[in-house]
């Protein structure tokens, strides 16, 4: 068992690296084009959507990391009975999700103008447009995300990276081909969301052939095996409230209360951070199925000694990584977008600190979730949320863009000094 999950790591290491270094290197030509053939404040709208789909994404309630706790064991056990159950309550629920996030994403657009600062030339038609095709894009995605957490827990990550790497490499190679071609926004993101679209139902397809079982008919889960989802799930949702909040509304007060071309600008440091992290996170991802899998059938010994190991070997590699980022992130983000799209130092500082910060966050986080111990800390990422908003808010309006990740990095302190004791 052990040489599986080993053999299944190395896979899912692999190809997730394959996919980043392709996906990044493609998204990165992408970004040079967008800047150059459309308005900076284009790009602050791009970001800041993104940002408001995540939170948006709220609709979810961590019910996909308790789903996926639930079929470690029967996987464990080859219990395809079991699976069945929790697969078809797990479509269920994903199908209410996309409803949720649907009908709360159209309500929210008379509100989208008190949200974009300054946005220049671009109309209040313009921009309600562009919402909808990415609340479009969001909404589908919820309709076969829920496939995919079966391949996940039976530590076959790498199907569901070969299909996204493959479907990003089509679909920004289109996108840089239009932009070059047209200069459209319209046509930038509709390309995008028709290649979306086909990926999505090649995945219903082609996982319904992997595991056929699936359609058949499934027993519903016995009332208390449903009660222990419900309460990982009630758990989760305080943690994601306040993920969302902490994590994901950097980008929407940077837009409500500075600018929105400043959100673009920002993003282009975002988007080399998060290559790296994500290029980095191939590694603590790919194992955490592993980790479930060990926790059910491995000592706790066992479990406390790849838990060592694993935080051991994080903390080096942020540490290295934030030292090479406060060094050379400015110069890169000159060389590779312009002298106009730099960001004070004073800012970076802030940036990078909460790079490392959360690089040991989401070391124990993994471990948790692969646990599934999600009761002891449920309040926790709610306090960091609130302290969070307070904070950037406060501060985005006193001095700027460097308050709003001084909001971002001390709330996700509390997490660094709270959270060991528990999993120790």
């Amino acid at each position: 068992m052990a040489q599986g999950r080993i053999t299944y790591a190395k896979k899912n290491i692999a190809f997730g690296y394959m996919g980043t270094l392709l996906t990044a290197l493609l998204g990165f030509a992408a970004r040079k084009m967008f800047i150059l053939r459309l308005d900076g404040a284009l790009l602050g709208v791009n970001d800041l959507y993104t940002g408001i789909l995540s939170v948006l994404s709220l609709a979810e309630l961590g019910i996909g990391t308790a789903l996926n706790f639930s079929l470690y064991k029967p996987i464990a056990e080859g219990d395809r009975e079991k699976i069945k159950s929790c697969m078809a309550l797990y479509k269920k629920s994903y199908r209410v999700i996309a409803f949720v996030v649907g009908t709360i994403g159209v309500l929210l657009i008379p509100f989208l103008k008190y949200i974009i600062k300054d946005p220049g030339k671009i109309g209040a038609r313009d921009l309600t447009l562009y919402y909808c095709i990415f609340l479009f894009n969001s909404v589908t995605s919820y309709l076969v995300a829920y496939k995919y957490s079966l391949v996940n827990a039976e530590q076959r990550g790498y199907i569901q990276t070969n299909i996204t790497t493959v479907t990003k490499l089509i679909s920004v190679s289109a996108q840089i081909a239009v932009l070059f071609a047209t200069s459209n926004f319209y046509a930038y993101l509709l390309t995008d969301a028709v290649i979306q679209l086909v990926q999505k139902i090649f995945v219903s397809w082609y996982l319904n052939r992997i595991y056929p079982f699936l359609l058949e008919e499934a027993v519903p889960l016995a009332k208390e095996e449903t009660s222990v989802i419900v309460e990982k799930t009630k758990a989760l949702m305080w943690l994601k409230i306040g993920d969302i909040a902490r994590l994901q509304t950097d980008s929407i007060i940077i837009s409500a209360f500075i600018s929105i071309t400043i959100t673009g600008v920002v993003g282009n440091f975002n988007m080399v951070i998060s290559t790296v992290a994500n290029f980095v996170n191939v590694i603590f991802n790919s194992v955490l199925s592993s980790f479930g899998n060990a926790i059910a059938t491995e000592s706790r010994k066992r479990q406390e000694l790849l838990f060592r190991v694993y935080r051991f070997f994080a903390e080096w590699l942020y540490g290295l990584l934030t030292v090479g980022f406060f060094v050379l992130l400015t110069p890169l983000i000159i060389l590779l977008y312009g002298e106009k799209m730099a960001l004070p130092q004073t800012v970076i500082v802030w940036i990078v600190a909460e790079f490392y910060f959360k690089g040991d966050r989401i070391v124990l986080s993994n471990f948790k979730t692969a646990a599934g111990v999600f009761e002891q800390d449920k309040f926790l990422a709610l306090v960091q949320g609130a302290v969070n908003l307070v904070i950037s808010i406060v501060l985005a309006k006193r001095i700027g863009l460097a308050g709003v990740y001084i909001g971002t990095v001390v709330s996700g302190l509390l997490a660094n000094l709270i959270r060991p004791p528990i999993i120790y």
